[in-house]
């Protein structure tokens, strides 16, 4: 479920970078005391809210947490691979 997310903290230049990545999404996710459990639900509940309007690459889905200080912010990016027409 979290492939994009995987793909994200798991494709580095060195393995050292990708381990430091990881470590940072998993502090910033202990700060804010979210568990995989909530990160599949939330993702899940994107997904299904978006698919109502698009259609979207599945398998290509990101879902990120970035922290600026105090500040934190949930990016979610999937390729649109075109919009819906409501039928009548």
């Amino acid at each position: 479920m979290f492939n994009g997310l995987l793909k994200r903290f798991g494709n580095s230049s060195s393995p050292r970078d990708a381990a430091k990545k990881r470590l940072q999404f998993s502090l910033i996710c202990d700060k804010l005391e979210v568990n995989n459990t909530i990160l599949n639900h939330l993702q899940q509940d994107i997904v299904n809210v978006i698919s109502r309007y698009f259609e979207i690459d599945k398998n290509a889905l990101e879902l990120d947490i970035k922290r600026e200080g105090d500040i934190s912010a949930l990016v979610f990016n999937t390729p649109i691979l075109q919009v819906k027409r409501k039928k009548n």
